[in-house]
């Protein structure tokens, strides 16, 4: 295998490990949640669930790429950083070109999402305007959002209520209040991911002015915002027995013992680039919640 610091600057290798295909995991997990719902209901419909993933591929990568750059630019990638390395800190990808590389992917998210008009209304040239916005306001402008502790409500609304909830109004046309259980349980399984980040990276985001949550709240709250995070999805899921859900209230409970598993060893390490193992366990974690609920949801 190639060594990290030979890799060719804007090579074809640069760009996927700026892509970081890993982080795609986040972008199914709510489609596939959503277009569940759909199948539940009758109305599941390939093309458009297939759109919706495109797309929600498209603006991860979208906001992994942007991410990089800005956090490089705010100096917030220094020798100290503890997660896995981006591309502009690294010398990957120089500066202009990852401007290029935003404008390609922002673009081509673009196009994916066009192809939804057809299956669904006007409305959703605005909330593709507002994914597209927000994936730049996260780390970018004079009030870049993850810096103020807004991180988590975020992923909250864009990897719940917005990919859950606009994958089954795509498909579907409509709303329920199971889509908005299902859409919350969602976004703070996703947020597990955010929360192991922050809970790492508390010291550095300190010293750079990043204000987390954890940084706001304690190493000690923010572990057990962690905890509380997948254990608040799992009693949410109960409330879809009140909508005939019987088997997707209950087999997302297989999920807690592994939660609970990787959030005891991450307050077991504490500290430093020894809990990147967690982000594994977390993210595989966050698919097996998934998996268990659209297939609840299936059998319902």
């Amino acid at each position: 295998m190639q060594p990290m610091n030979a890799i060719r600057p804007n090579s074809f290798q640069a760009w996927i490990l700026a892509a970081r295909p890993k982080t795609l995991s986040g972008a199914a997990v709510p489609v596939l949640i959503g277009s569940a719902l759909a199948f539940a209901d009758g109305t599941f419909a390939w093309i458009p669930a297939l759109l919706c993933l495109g797309f929600a591929f498209g603006m991860q990568i979208d906001a992994n790429l942007i991410n990089d750059l800005f956090d490089f630019l705010k100096g917030s990638d220094g020798a100290d950083r503890l997660g896995p390395e981006r591309a502009c800190a690294q010398g990957w990808i120089t500066p202009d070109a990852m401007k290029r590389g935003i404008a390609v992917t922002t673009l081509l998210a673009c196009l994916c999402g066009l192809g939804l008009l057809a299956y669904g209304g006007a409305e959703l040239i605005l909330l593709g305007v507002l994914c597209v916005l927000f994936a730049f306001l996260y780390t970018a402008g004079p009030y870049p959002l993850a810096y103020h502790g807004w991180g988590d409500v975020l992923v909250i609304l864009f990897f719940g209520f917005v990919p859950v909830g606009g994958t089954y109004y795509v498909i579907t046309h409509g709303w329920s209040p199971a889509v908005s259980i299902a859409s919350l349980a969602c976004g703070l399984v996703v947020d597990t991911l955010l929360m192991l980040n922050n809970y790492r990276d508390r010291e550095q985001d300190a010293r750079n002015g990043k204000r987390t949550l954890v940084v706001r709240c304690g190493a000690r709250i923010g572990g057990m915002l962690y905890l509380l995070s997948g254990g608040i999805a799992l009693v949410l899921c109960l409330g879809l027995l009140r909508y005939g859900y019987l088997w997707a209230a209950l087999l997302p409970w297989l999920y807690l013992p592994f939660h609970v598993y990787s959030w005891r060893k991450m307050i077991r390490i504490g500290h430093g680039k020894a809990l990147n193992r967690i982000l594994g366990e977390t993210s595989r974690n966050m698919l097996l919640f998934a998996l268990l609920l659209s297939l609840g949801l299936i059998l319902s």
